[in-house]
């Protein structure tokens, strides 16, 4: 051993106390600053250089303000681009906690190639500095300072400068830190409209009709819808059409109700009802008719309507005097419009035809809330862009990282879509210039151009 024995150059025990000490030190005078890793969301294939970056995570630590007298760097500069900010800040953290409370929770994210590095603090991550309310990017951390005292290496010192926003991904959900950069970056805006449309319908009202189906056995064992048949009407009349709804009790499937899709007229006995095929035996049904009083006999749809999830409701209003008023149930097909009508029950005593009511979808003044930082989709331009900001009233949706599939932006008309929260509207207009970034005024600068140089002339410059 080329080093005397006799005296030691750091035992464990002498290091721990080091750690320690500067563990309590730490606490003790320095400030509780906020630790946000950058995650890299998109790197180039050929030289790995990092495109996008997002900050989603954060962690308190405590951190030693080596700069205690003051924001160094070259402070406040004037360019001719405007005010440049040039503060830095030195912090110091202690290695330990480091490794014990920020590097497992970064691990994951290594596993998933979001962090290349997950053991130590890295060049690129943020610091949020509550003191000035302001977040720093560290550019440099030194290890080896104070340089290994008793063998080992106790601390990281991070210096930073104050971060510049070039349109990076930060939704840390502490609202302090998200608010600085809600506005900044280019942002463009989509006013949304709701994209459904409310069906409409007119109604058939006439004597000798059905007034009601009686379910005189349910059957059993049925494996499909079986098929209703009634007997048709006196010549001059129209035929009554029904349908079976089926339901499972016990594992048994049987017939739950019949429901009309057309009342019949002209009947002036009680037609006859046959329930076959299906699979199943034994469902029987009888009726009863009207013949003098009108009912309602039918429904045609007017408009199918668009963007309903589920069967609206219907409104039937109408003079029946003394008799009842109909109940209706409206069937939602296929592309979510309504596909027929079903008369639960026909009514009695109209003298003139009702008005029939269909409730608007839900999608007509559009689904949901948009969440901030959620990915949005055109449904039909296939671009994306994450939220900024979202005003429920006016239906403003101000989106930034517009990444344009069909290089035409979103369309007129398509459906947004957002990843997270499911809210859906439609695209009123599309608005591509950043109305919000203060230094970008070119409208402002076009129209005070304008009125210095003609440039309806042929040649505003002179008449050479």
């Amino acid at each position: 051993m080329a080093l005397n024995p006799f005296f030691l150059q750091g035992s464990q025990n002498e290091q721990r106390l080091i750690q320690e000490l500067i563990n309590e030190q730490l606490k003790i005078y320095g400030v509780e600053v906020i630790y946000i890793p950058r995650k890299f969301v998109r790197k180039q294939t050929i030289i790995k250089e990092i495109q996008s970056s997002k900050f989603d995570d954060n962690f308190a630590i405590e951190a030693y303000l080596n700069t205690y007298d003051g924001y160094s760097g070259q402070g406040d500069i004037l360019t001719k681009f405007g005010v440049s900010l040039k503060d830095e800040v030195s912090l110091i953290i202690s290695r330990e906690r480091f490794e014990d409370f920020i590097s497992p929770f970064l691990l994951e994210a290594e596993k998933d190639n979001e962090l290349e590095l997950s053991t130590r603090p890295r060049e690129g991550d943020l610091v949020y500095f509550p003191l000035g309310q302001r977040l720093f990017e560290v550019k440099f951390v030194e290890h080896e300072n104070p340089f290994y005292q008793l063998g080992k290496l106790y601390v990281y010192e991070l210096k930073c400068e104050l971060f510049e926003y070039e349109d990076e991904v930060i939704d840390t959900t502490i609202d302090e830190i998200d608010t600085q950069i809600q506005e900044e970056g280019y942002i463009t805006t989509l006013q949304l409209i709701g994209s459904g449309t409310t069906s409409t319908a007119s109604v058939g009202v006439n004597s000798g009709y059905i007034r009601k189906i009686y379910l005189n056995n349910d059957g059993y064992n049925y494996t499909s819808t079986p098929i209703v048949s009634i007997s048709t009407a006196p010549s001059g009349g129209t035929n009554a059409q029904a349908v079976a709804i089926t339901t499972t009790k016990g594992g048994i499937k049987s017939v739950l109700a019949i429901e009309l899709i057309n009342s019949g007229v002209g009947y002036t006995i009680n037609p006859t009802i046959t329930i076959s095929g299906g699979g199943g035996v034994g469902a029987s049904a009888t009726c009863e008719i009207e013949t003098s009083l009108k009912g309602i006999t039918n429904f045609t749809i007017i408009n199918n309507g668009s963007g309903y999830s589920s069967s609206p409701a219907i409104t039937i209003t109408g003079n029946v005097g003394v008799g009842t008023t109909a109940v209706a149930k409206a069937i939602v097909g296929s592309g979510n419009s309504i596909s027929s009508i079903r008369i639960i029950d026909p009514g009695i005593g109209y003298t003139v035809a009702p008005t029939i009511t269909i409730a608007s979808p839900a999608i007509l003044t559009g689904i949901g809330t948009f969440k901030y930082n959620e990915v949005v989709t055109g449904s039909l331009s296939g671009t994306t862009g994450r939220v900024k900001s979202w005003d429920k009233d006016t239906k403003v949706l101000k989106v930034s990282f517009v990444n344009d599939a069909s290089k035409k932006g979103f369309y007129k008309g398509e459906l947004i879509v957002g990843s997270a929260s499911s809210a859906t509207y439609a695209v009123s207009s599309y608005d591509t210039w950043d109305e919000y970034d203060k230094y970008s005024e070119n409208v402002q600068i076009e129209t005070e151009a304008d009125n210095i140089v003609d440039f309806s002339e042929s040649n505003p410059f002179g008449t050479f």
